[in-house]
């Protein structure tokens, strides 16, 4: 349940649309999101924290939004936001146990909200006094916030003043901090009105913060009697001060609005089930279902295209490579460096430290000022990797056709250069509309939620085992128009990392490039929408469990992050260049 008073939309409640392609902003976005995860992790202890969407997931599950402040938006906020809000995120998972806190939660909405924020307060109080640089963050990404929901209009009615006010007298008495300077004369008659009846509970919180339990009780006073006076007082009914839960979805808010979910779902948003939705598929991988395998293919990209064609296609693809002016011996440096692992390759002998050398010691005895008497062992760098790339060939990739065939071209090359085996790999399907597996399914009289619906084509435009000189010409097929039909995602994605499990090196990373969700319509029309999108979303979650692959989703213009937890943006509308390699290799050195 979440409840929402002046709430935003949902930030996923839709499949992923086209989006405004990004640039260094968005980078720098991914970067701050990456960063405050590691901060999470470090403190908190837990590794396996991170964020999607701007949102904190533990696994696969979205954790509960644990305060408004804990939001800061890339664009409004400082780093010092985001530090405070990464710092208050992981002194809650350290200080705050979840069953007792959910065991003394109040049923009510807006009691409950306060009740949330007075924990969060409880556990920012907490911050060790060896730790001054993140009291310091805790402090300014309050009062930030604080700032930007007064500054928004926030504490303008009666009852917006009366949530700002119990906000900081509470933040001010459970921290030991006082309230931002420029919200004293504003809340000052207001926090003389509420003082007597709750000036007793707020001493309890500071002298409680120690102890769970006991806070919770008087944090209890304060929220029943916030969520009395909101609802009893005199300007109850006036429309523009309405915080009536139940008529959130019609309202919208600035980024820094009033909304905590207080029971964060597995699902981000993307795909969210309801029971009509769900009843085909309900979250297990087990459970997804093919009508029919019978018209599925998997063959060589070569093979889809004329042979008189290729050549041809071959030379476009090198004059647009050319047009570029790719550094590929600098780029080459840099794959290598991001890709090679350290291999053992015998001893270096004559060192004056590391493991003592027997066959050194008369030495010793013969010139007792010998120091080099000992031995390490060599090691050389070695790219034993595999770098695979999977391309959505479904429609709306069409018009990247060029920039991603540049990209990948240019890609395969470096990655040989550097020593690693690289592979490229494409799907799509074999009809529109769902083809041959349709009329199969029309003639067994159309039996409800046959589950996938249409010719599945996977491509092998390169494989591992061949050289880029010699995937030169199928390459090329990139550039095939007709290629491109419609995409299901899931089965691709599961196609490309058992071929990786396949190959005989330390690491394995599946690079997908794509531009959206996906999409087949007879599948779609047949089942629930949001079919092939779950399936998806569940093979890459089994994957990044089993962590044998490194997936990284591409997105052209899109942001993938509900999909994948590694993710990277790109914008190819001047097409692919020196600098897109290069964020690629970050993606994957990250």
């Amino acid at each position: 349940m979440a409840a929402a008073f002046d709430p935003m939309e949902p930030p996923g409640g839709r499949a992923p649309t086209r989006t405004v392609p990004p640039g260094p902003a968005q980078r720098a976005s991914q970067r701050l999101y990456e960063l405050s995860a590691a901060a999470i992790r470090a403190q908190s202890g837990e590794r396996d924290l991170h964020f999607r969407a701007g949102r904190l997931f533990r696994g696969e599950r979205a954790l509960p939004l644990f305060g408004p402040h804990l939001m800061p938006e890339p664009g409004l906020d400082d780093i010092h936001s985001f530090r405070g809000a990464a710092d208050g995120a992981a002194l809650r998972l350290q200080h705050s146990d979840p069953l007792l806190h959910t065991r003394l939660c109040p049923r009510d909405p807006i009691e409950r909200w306060v009740f949330e924020l007075l924990e969060q307060s409880r556990v920012e109080s907490l911050v060790p006094e060896s730790m001054p640089g993140a009291a310091r963050n805790l402090r300014h990404r309050f009062e930030a916030w604080s700032m930007q929901f007064y500054g928004a209009g926030g504490a303008d009615g009666v009852r917006g003043l009366l949530l700002f006010t119990v906000m900081l007298m509470a933040r001010s008495r459970v921290s030991g901090v006082p309230a931002p300077e420029a919200a004293e004369d504003l809340i000052e008659t207001t926090r003389g009105a509420v003082a007597t009846a709750i000036g007793t509970a707020l001493g309890g919180l500071r002298r409680e913060r120690l102890d769970q339990a006991a806070y919770a009780q008087h944090a209890l006073v304060i929220a029943r009697f916030v969520a009395k006076e909101l609802g009893d007082g005199p300007n109850a009914t006036q429309a523009e001060d309405d915080l009536d839960p139940e008529d959130a979805t019609s309202r919208r808010t600035p980024r820094f609005g009033l909304q905590i979910d207080f029971d964060a779902q597995p699902d981000d948003g993307i795909s969210r089930i309801d029971a009509e939705a769900g009843r085909s598929w309900n979250h297990r991988l087990g459970d997804y279902r093919v009508f029919t395998r019978a018209f599925d293919r998997e063959c060589r990209a070569a093979q889809l295209v004329r042979p008189a064609l290729l050549p041809e296609l071959r030379e476009t693809l090198d004059a647009r490579v050319a047009q570029r002016g790719f550094n590929l011996a600098r780029l080459a440096r840099v794959y290598q460096s991001l890709l090679a692992l350290p291999e053992r390759e015998g001893w270096d002998d004559g060192q004056e430290e590391g493991l003592i050398d027997g066959r050194r010691l008369a030495q010793l005895v013969a010139s007792p000022a010998e120091r080099r008497l000992f031995r390490v062992e060599a090691e050389r760098a070695c790219a034993d990797a595999t770098v695979s790339v999977l391309i959505d060939c479904s429609g709306s990739m069409r018009e990247h056709a060029e920039s991603v065939a540049v990209l990948v071209d240019v890609l395969s090359r470096v990655v040989d250069m550097a020593g690693a085996q690289s592979e490229v790999l494409g799907f799509t399907t074999g009809a529109w509309n769902g083809g041959r597996a349709v009329r199969a399914w029309q003639r067994a009289g159309s039996p409800p939620q046959p589950g996938r619906l249409n010719e599945q084509l996977h491509a092998i435009f390169k494989d591992a085992a061949t050289p880029w000189r010699r995937a030169r010409p199928s390459l090329a097929a990139l550039l095939k128009p007709e290629l491109y039909r419609e995409g299901i995602d899931g089965e691709a994605v599961q196609w490309a990392c058992e071929r990786l499990m396949s190959q005989d090196t330390r690491r394995r990373i599946l690079l997908v490039l794509t531009d959206g969700c996906p999409n087949d319509t007879a599948t779609n029309l047949a089942n629930d929408e949001r079919y092939l999108d779950r399936h998806l979303r569940a093979v890459v979650a089994a994957q990044e469990r089993a962590g044998d692959v490194q997936v990284i989703g591409v997105g052209v213009g899109l942001d993938l992050s509900p999909y994948y937890r590694r993710s990277l943006a790109l914008d190819l509308r001047g097409g692919a260049g020196m600098r897109t390699l290069l964020d690629l290799a970050e993606a994957i050195r990250a």
